[in-house]
């Protein structure tokens, strides 16, 4: 009676298992279709020439010319690690300083906020970026407006057509388009942290910077290093921006890996070239976001 039973609790389990494969088989059918196997080619075709009249196997020689001849990449590696460096922690505590103001007021104040900042997020990547280049613009444009009836300016300034400035104006519209998200996944990370260990920190004399650091911080470094990992894979891929506003100009000051890539192959036709590209951008991203991993699981312990 007992291997009876044994034997249909298997057949139960096997049937289970078959049932719940055959659900996730349409998603890993597209998975492995769309994302796996694109992964593979990409780094297949890095090793050639691939042209639209030529596919000739080449080796490392991508990787060698861009990493020894193609000055047009540095710069664009430098600008993407500017872009990184700059965005990621400034968006990260903006988003934190915001949500820790906002997540204890009432439920239609709160939710208020939240799509005010929120709103960036859902509007169109085109919209945004047609605002915002009114507004940048040397002869019509808000800023240069605003900035000369203040006084603060003589003569209208180029803001995209500027070397100097260009890039700080893309840095500035990912800023304000990347905190939405974070700050509604902030807010609900705070939320839902423990309330009775802050009620009895503060019985026992603790300051707000050490209920924070103590109590609230731990809890929600599982969302601080989502919002990092997807603010950081965000400002590597930064391509819409850069096309819309200067494809990659004035003078490459603007040009970002994502951007060369997308140059190289479907202006240049240069496709092997600019799959190696992809996969050293791959490599970056991953390097990146393993350090993140191992300095949060660190912070945790």
């Amino acid at each position: 009676m007992l291997t009876k039973t044994k034997r249909a609790k298997r057949i139960f389990n096997r049937e289970e298992t078959i049932s719940a494969y055959l659900f996730l088989l349409p998603a890993l059918i597209f998975f492995v279709g769309f994302v796996i196997v694109p992964m593979i080619l990409c780094l297949v075709t890095s090793f050639f020439n691939y042209t639209m009249t030529d596919f000739k196997f080449v080796g490392f020689q991508n990787y060698v010319e861009i990493f020894t001849k193609d000055k047009v990449f540095r710069k664009s590696l430098v600008n993407t690690i500017l872009i990184v460096i700059v965005s990621v922690p400034a968006v990260t505590v903006f988003s934190l300083w915001v949500s820790s103001a906002i997540y204890r007021l009432r439920g239609p104040v709160c939710s208020f906020f939240r799509c005010v900042f929120y709103l960036p997020v859902v509007t169109g990547t085109v919209a945004v970026t047609v605002v915002w280049k009114w507004m940048f613009n040397q002869y019509t444009g808000l800023f240069n407006y605003v900035l000369q009836a203040g006084g603060i300016i003589d003569q209208k300034i180029s803001w995209l057509g500027n070397e100097k400035t260009a890039i700080w104006c893309i840095i500035l519209i990912l800023f304000t388009t990347s905190i939405g998200q974070r700050i509604v996944l902030y807010v609900s990370a705070l939320g839902n942290v423990d309330a009775s260990l802050i009620e009895a920190a503060e019985v026992d004399g603790a300051t707000k910077f050490q209920v924070f650091w103590k109590i609230k911080w731990p809890q929600i470094m599982p969302t601080t290093l989502y919002i990092l990992v997807i603010t950081t894979i965000n400002s590597f891929q930064c391509y819409a921006l850069i096309q819309l506003l200067t494809s990659g100009g004035p003078n490459n000051s603007t040009s970002t890996i994502m951007y060369y890539i997308y140059y190289e192959a479907f202006k240049l036709y240069r496709y092997g070239y600019g799959n190696a590209m992809g996969v050293i951008l791959a490599i970056i991203i991953a390097i990146f976001s393993a350090i993140q991993f191992k300095v949060a699981g660190s912070s945790r312990d």
